[in-house]
């Protein structure tokens, strides 16, 4: 085998790709549950020789590719669930279902994983080793990848020479309208930010509007709780290992006359680090608590955990930049100087295996990345042509780590 006609193999399979991406596209479902998408992927997939695992919990599919030479596994991941939102693209393939679109661009990442899956079957005797396909919904929030993994995603049979082969590293494509087409980016260490949410229940006590001395009104305790907040992280966060917490929403009362019983603050909190995430958490709880008895009233903050930092391992981002820029040139990759405070679910695997998330950039060349509508908007589009970098950088990033061309 020789790597360099991956390129060819993905070029020769873009048609195959864009068709799976656009049948994806038109139907987008959202969460763990995909029956349509699952669907879709399996289809794609028939033929190959692949050992294919449904999981039970979730929509997510483990296809394993075991190659004709012992070695390691290696595991590539790509996501299928969409957002809820109404598509405003224009697009001859654009969603069918009301409310809900691939904003995030999930359809170009299981796409591409399914191309990479063909090509690495057509070199299967050549591989030594195996290919771990991640296939996972509920990416948007909904713990996919941990659901897989509880389920037993890495727990693999051996292989058959009886040897473990466990997997041994782990890699994962994002699509971004901020990068033109066909460029990659990632950093090592902290490479997204952890995700958190956040409810404070604030109890005063209600009555009328023009007495409030006869009410513990909870409306300007809770503002006071914001602003403090905003004070809390200046002043209690190393500004080299940042947080950001951000008030979404604020809801209390009825009516203009009426000082009601309680209010309620909701937001998120972002951190690049474990330690600072406790620490934003302990903090918060303490500023809501203390504010609102100053005031002879009660907080009752609850923080509901959502996804830990996502962390490149340094030497596998090292190699994985590496690959890049003998794959596609010096001057199409870039190293990260910071993370990014969105958050990804792939984290949970880097927790259990060293690996990368990179990203892929999908905004043609004519077009400035920023300016171009963003993931998650109603109106962001990705360029197809970004697509056959990303099959091929799959392929590649799994011969080179089981030591094709080494």
């Amino acid at each position: 085998m020789t790597l360099d006609t991956l390129r060819d193999e993905a070029l020769d399979l873009h048609e195959e790709t864009v068709a799976l991406r656009r049948s994806i596209h038109e139907r987008p479902e959202l969460g763990n549950d995909l029956p349509i998408t699952r669907d879709l992927v399996l289809e794609s997939l028939e033929g190959l020789p692949l050992d294919i695992s449904l999981h039970e919990t979730t929509s997510g599919i483990s296809a394993l590719l075991t190659g004709g030479q012992p070695g390691p596994t290696v595991l590539l991941r790509g996501d299928m669930d969409a957002l809820p939102l109404d598509e405003d693209t224009g697009l001859d393939f654009s969603s069918k279902t009301d409310g809900c679109m691939h904003a995030c661009g999930h359809d170009t990442h299981t796409a591409m994983l399914s191309s990479a899956a063909k090509i690495l079957s057509a070199h299967q005797d050549e591989i030594p080793g195996r290919v771990l396909f991640m296939f996972q919904p509920g990416e948007e929030g909904h713990h996919g990848a941990k659901y897989m993994l509880e389920e037993g995603l890495l727990d693999l049979p051996a292989a058959p020479d009886g040897s473990a082969s466990p997997v041994t590293g782990a890699f994962a494509l994002h699509i971004t309208s901020s990068l033109p087409t066909g460029a990659v980016a990632t950093r090592g260490g902290a490479c997204m930010a952890s995700a958190d949410e956040f409810v404070i229940r604030v109890h005063g006590s209600g009555g009328h509007a023009s007495e409030p001395f006869r009410t513990v009104d909870p409306i300007p305790i809770a503002c006071e709780i914001v602003q403090a907040l905003q004070l809390m992280v200046t002043r209690r966060v190393d500004v080299f290992d940042p947080a950001v917490v951000t008030v979404g929403r604020i809801q209390a009362g009825t009516t203009n006359n009426i000082i009601p019983p309680t209010a309620e603050i909701q937001g998120t909190i972002r951190t690049v680090s474990a330690g600072t995430r406790a620490k934003v958490h302990d903090n918060l709880r303490r500023v809501a608590e203390r504010i609102a008895e100053a005031h002879g009233a009660s907080a009752e903050p609850e923080i509901l955990h959502g996804y830990p930092v996502t962390s490149n391992d340094d030497r596998f981002a090292d190699f994985t930049l590496d690959t890049a820029r003998d794959v596609l040139g010096a001057d199409r990759v870039h190293r990260l100087p910071n993370p990014i405070m969105g958050a990804e679910d792939f984290s949970y695997v880097l927790e259990e295996v060293p690996g990368t998330m990179m990203f892929l950039g999908g905004t043609p060349h004519e077009r400035d990345p920023g300016t171009a509508p963003a993931n998650h908007s109603n109106l962001v589009t990705f360029d197809e042509a970004a697509m056959p970098t990303g099959v091929e950088l799959y392929s590649q990033m799994a011969l080179r780590h089981l030591g094709v061309g080494a």
